[in-house]
């Protein structure tokens, strides 16, 4: 049995990464001579790592272990599936139990008329089916031309080319020839960046009527879909003025333009309701699934379908699919995640106890000095780091060096969060409770402290002009 058990030391190991490994976002030259972090096990929210540190992981990994690490009920489902039907696909007229009740038990959950399940190996799958469904859709409906999807700027639904163009990283579409064709990208709806002397009101309603603009400039008959996160969340955790998703729903009604609730990060539980959907009071077409749909126990993902949309679809042959679509193991996992998450009142924790204690804490990060704003939506939040809060200041610094700096301080102080940009951003377990929530902002104060230090020292604390 070919294992590299975890005694091995960890220079050997970070060695060995960095002859054969290429990590994704990263520069992996500079990567390799920096050394990487071994991560070895993991129980709860902490993480360990091969020197035996114990890491609060405030990302849930990415975003998506929702039931938290080392529940024994999944694995054990996983060996039960892998003994009795290890593999088989959903092609060629055939079909297996923990796909039909998978998708079944999705359909209960997800609200109103989404019914239909169409399953993908994650997240950037999904969304690349969702390009494909929308234009099939209106083809079947005699509109072929009605193919145009609109995202938004600083938007992320995955990093396959087709869903790397729905997103709007500027980064990502800096390399590879992308975004392809008829993707059209509108601004975010970020007060804090870009919102000016607007009220957060009248922002909300500015940012919502440019999809309006669009339609009108691409042309009604042309622009097939919408698609946007209901709280971004590898943009910033951006969250959205409350004037923004009504308005953003009128627009889709009036114009026929089906509505695309990328539910990747925001779905099962992590916004308090079970869809990120019901949170911002919005009725989509279509949600992309994955992450907490298996809480990241097995890669997994998928689109969740309306009835009108899967009648059509389903009067053609939908030529699409993958290999792992509705993979046997994978689906069992995701079955017995949705029982915990259930069974355990998990989303309701969020809810009534996690969400507003976590609220109340991280809002009051804001008498930081370092600290202009604190979001929040359930177990999602952000903060945005300023060297003026009463402008809203943007640093002088190129943006994102003040934040990787605050981010090397929370990882030196075995506490993982994330920054985007100028923002530090967390995403804890849903499990995470009030004692170890005290324990993580133990550790964000003193990751500030320094940050805040080491800004100064640098001669950073300067804003842009």
């Amino acid at each position: 049995m070919s294992i590299i058990t975890n005694h091995v030391p960890t220079d050997e190991l970070q060695a060995l990464d960095s002859a054969h490994h290429m990590h994704p976002f990263s520069t992996n030259d500079e990567l390799g001579k920096e050394g990487v972090r071994v991560i070895t096990r993991a129980n709860g929210v902490y993480l360990t790592d091969s020197e035996g540190e114990d890491i609060l992981d405030a990302m849930a990994g990415l975003w998506c272990v929702n039931i938290g690490y080392g529940r024994d009920e999944l694995a054990d489902v996983a060996a039960r599936q892998m003994r009795e039907l290890p593999y088989y696909n959903t092609f060629f007229k055939t079909t297996h139990v923990p796909a039909i009740a998978l998708a079944a038990k999705i359909a209960e959950l997800a609200p109103g008329d989404l019914n239909h399940v169409f399953f993908a190996g994650g997240g950037s799958e999904a969304n690349d089916t969702n390009i494909r469904l929308v234009r099939t859709y209106w083809a079947e409906k005699g509109q072929p031309d009605k193919n145009i999807i609109i995202s938004r700027h600083n938007a992320y639904h995955g990093s396959s080319v087709g869903s790397a163009s729905l997103g709007g990283m500027a980064g990502m579409h800096a390399q590879g020839g992308i975004p392809i064709p008829d993707v059209h990208h509108i601004n975010q709806p970020d007060w804090w960046a870009e919102g000016g002397d607007l009220t957060p009101e009248e922002f909300g309603l500015t940012r919502a009527r440019e999809l309006e603009e669009a339609i009108l400039e691409l042309g009604e008959d042309r622009v097939a879909a919408f698609i946007a996160e209901p709280v971004q969340g590898a943009g910033g955790v951006i969250v959205a003025p409350d004037t923004y998703w009504p308005e953003i729903q009128r627009i889709c009604d009036k114009y026929d333009i089906l509505l695309i609730a990328d539910e990747v990060i925001c779905g099962f539980g992590r916004t308090g309701n079970w869809f990120g959907s019901e949170t911002v009071g919005i009725k989509p077409h279509i949600m992309t699934i994955a992450k907490g749909l298996s809480s990241g126990y097995a890669p997994i993902g998928g689109s969740i379908v309306n009835d009108e949309i899967a009648k059509v679809i389903g009067g053609t042959e939908f030529n699409h699919g993958y290999t792992y679509s509705g993979h046997p193991v994978a689906a069992a996992v995701a079955l017995e995640n949705l029982r915990i998450l259930e069974e355990e009142k998990i989303v309701d924790h969020v809810r009534d106890v996690t969400a507003p204690y976590l609220k109340e804490k991280w809002e009051a990060l804001t008498d930081h000095p370092l600290v202009g704003e604190a979001r929040i939506v359930g177990m999602m939040a952000s903060i945005a780091l300023t060297p003026d809060k009463a402008s809203r200041a943007k640093f002088a610094s190129e943006p994102g060096t003040v934040g990787y700096i605050c981010r090397d301080c929370c990882f030196a102080n075995n506490l993982i969060m994330r920054h985007v940009g100028d923002r530090m951003v967390i995403s804890p377990p849903l499990i995470m409770t009030p004692a170890e929530i005290d324990e993580m902002f133990v550790r964000i104060h003193k990751s500030l402290d320094e940050a805040q230090a080491e800004i100064t020292q640098q001669g950073l604390m300067k804003a842009a002009s």
